[in-house]
């Protein structure tokens, strides 16, 4: 990063503009961009337009305007980054480029319907950047019961902690488009959203994935909940999660695979038995004719699969759209492996119930992936309607309304 030595009349002169405009281009250790310190406070302001990189380490408030999102940006040293409504980041791609929120950093980003935050890329391929990554101090239940593990986002953060009600910040109307892109060894991937033990303090509420080529959403752990959140058109799963994540406030989940897409849920809890099952009311999962695996000939076309103890108690669900491909069956509710039906399906910590499956193939049955040990069957004495959300141009992209599969 460059430094700038300023002499006394050049300061002067710098100060005088950011009163009459709060936009000067100086380097405060964000990386080189349209930024200034606010006089009185150690606050730095984003007006209007600019880059962001580097590291953030103080405060940061950036206004509605047209920013670049370059390189990998982390937030830490107990630093805030508040995104006003209207912000729109065009993201570098010819780099690995994401938003991380580190366990000692904060984000206050809150939009609105109409005018929501937008992360997106100009060159609009799946793919392209690594997404938004926040982490907290929650805690984990990793494999063989560890209470801490390391990320697989390519950071290298360790993550879990003790306090369940830790706060990483607020996200509302906040929309990623076009993550997930391979890090490290080429095959790993980054989420378009990914929530690495975060706590019940967060919020997070309406918000919107669109046409990542990993999963929609994913929870590593933690304790915090979302509310009114949409997977549109992701390549992997559209929600998923492991190592005991027990929100038990969600609500309002809405995912829609198209074109490419594997399980509308991925459930597990990094084969720990015991595990809070999360709670989510009212989730509708639409599987888009001519949908495909990311892998030909792939079983993974079931709307809800658990596995390695996965857990969940989901009410109100519509499940519409996922058909048979090839000698492939998709199932309502695939369970992978007799350790979690033992263990969970039949001590009721597995549970999809009222449900409504339509235009689907294999009604009446769970899906098994072994001999069962007492195969749940379902019937739909109870019509569910689709989940229902605050249409707005936080849920539309480039002219498509991501809702109207909802109507």
């Amino acid at each position: 990063m460059k430094k700038r030595i300023l002499s006394l009349v050049a300061l002067t002169a710098v100060l005088t503009l950011a009163l009459h405009s709060c936009t000067i281009e100086v380097n405060d250790g964000l990386g080189e961009g349209t930024s200034v310190t606010t006089p009185g406070t150690t606050e730095s302001v984003l007006s209007g337009s600019g880059t962001l990189s580097g590291t953030i380490s103080k405060d940061l408030l950036i206004k509605k305007g047209n920013y670049t999102l370059d390189g990998i940006v982390k937030v830490t040293n107990n630093a805030t980054i508040t995104i006003e409504a209207g912000a729109t980041f065009n993201v570098v791609t010819t780099k690995t480029s994401s938003l991380v929120v580190l366990q000692d950093g904060k984000i206050n980003a809150v939009g609105t319907a109409s005018e929501p935050i937008v992360f997106t890329t100009s060159s609009k391929t799946p793919g392209d950047w690594g997404g938004i990554t926040l982490y907290g101090n929650a805690p984990i239940k990793a494999l063989n019961g560890n209470t801490q593990a390391l990320s697989e986002d390519g950071n290298n953060v360790y993550y879990g902690g003790s306090d369940a009600n830790s706060n990483s910040g607020t996200m509302k109307f906040v929309r990623v488009e076009y993550a997930g892109k391979k890090i490290g060894d080429g095959t790993s991937e980054t989420n378009s959203m990914t929530f690495y033990a975060v706590g019940a303090g967060t919020v997070l509420e309406n918000l919107v994935t669109y046409k990542g080529t990993d999963d929609g959403y994913e929870f590593f752990g933690g304790t915090v909940s979302a509310k009114n959140i949409v997977s549109y058109g992701n390549y992997d799963d559209s929600f998923d999660w492991q190592d005991a994540w027990s929100g038990q406030n969600n609500t309002n989940w809405y995912a829609f695979q198209t074109g490419v897409g594997n399980f509308g849920m991925e459930i597990e809890s990094s084969s720990n038995v015991d595990n809070t099952a999360p709670k989510i009311s009212n989730i509708t999962l639409i599987r888009d004719a001519n949908t495909n695996p990311e892998t030909t000939n792939s079983p993974e076309i079931s709307a809800i699969q658990f596995k390695k103890q996965g857990t969940g108690i989901f009410s109100n669900v519509y499940i519409s759209g996922y058909k048979n491909i090839g000698t492939q069956k998709a199932y309502a509710v695939l369970i992978q492996d007799a350790a979690t039906e033992n263990s969970q399906v039949n001590n009721n910590k597995v549970v999809v119930s009222p449900m409504t499956y339509l235009n689907s193939d294999n009604a009446g049955v769970w899906g098994y992936a072994f001999t069962p040990n007492g195969a749940k069957t379902f019937t739909n004495a109870t019509t569910v309607t689709k989940v229902s959300l605050t249409p707005g141009a936080w849920a539309t992209v480039n002219g498509v309304n991501l809702l109207a599969g909802l109507q």
